[in-house]
Order: C-alpha cells, then structure tokens, then sequence
C-alpha cells in the first residue's frame, strides 16, 4: 500500500488536512506532536508552523530540511 503525500492543507491551529496517493485525506492535529517537545518543539509557533511542504521527491510532509512526519505516520493519524 502507498502511504505517498501528494498535498496537504493548513485547516486550523495545528491541524493540516493530508491527501495520500491512494485517495485518502483527513485531518492530523499536530499538537501531540510539539507537546512531545525534541524536534517538534519549535512548530509551536504557528507561523513557523504553517510552512509545510509536501517534499517533491520523497512525498512527506515537511518543515524545510528541519521536520519531516512519515507518510505512515499521517496515514495512521488521519
């Protein structure tokens, strides 16, 4: 099964709507994720936050070459 991020919406505070290659979208809410603190800890603020990409090569969901969330990951939180 491919897991592949081919986009990704900003919805609302940490939340951001991900479309996988197999057609399945839903939302992940991302504050577990900075709660947790380690590399996620400055996605807390949310204009840094809101400057995700979907990586054109790798299909994930990243935060320039800082962050990334494995497609897996979005797929089970979504």
């Amino acid at each position: 099964m491919s897991y592949d991020v081919t986009s990704a919406r900003y919805v609302s505070e940490y939340k951001i709507e991900v479309t996988f290659e197999n057609g399945k979208s839903g939302v992940v809410d991302f504050l577990p994720y900075i709660r947790r603190g380690g590399v996620f800890a400055h996605l807390e603020n949310l204009e840094h936050f809101k400057q995700f990409s979907v990586h054109p090569e790798l299909c994930v969901l990243t935060w320039g070459n800082e962050v990334d969330v494995a497609p897996e990951t979005l797929y089970t939180d979504s």
